[in-house]
């Protein structure tokens, strides 16, 4: 069964910055994009900005700054939601 395409946004995964997948392996950095794609008719996906982490490896939840709203929220991703990492990478140690 293939889920419906979004009402209104469409978020690319196969061009643009660098998605990383949803799961247990879901790491995001400040700066960061995160997207919950719609996944019922009518449901619009949905985006916002990580404003802030609750471990240091990045792992979830997240402070999250809604573009559509504009208030910030804490987000557990769920298996709807990836990140699109925007902001550098950390320098390798």
């Amino acid at each position: 069964m293939t889920a419906p395409a979004p009402a209104r946004k469409t978020h690319s995964t196969t061009a643009g910055p660098p998605v990383e997948s949803t799961g247990n392996g879901i790491r995001a950095r400040i700066g960061d994009e995160i997207v919950v794609r719609g996944t019922a008719t009518g449901v619009i996906s949905r985006s916002g900005q990580v404003v802030g982490l609750h471990h240091p490896d990045g792992r979830p939840p997240y402070d999250v700054r809604w573009e559509d709203t504009g208030r910030v929220t804490l987000y557990f991703p769920g298996s709807d939601a990836y990140v699109k990492h925007l902001a550098p990478a950390p320098p390798a140690r």
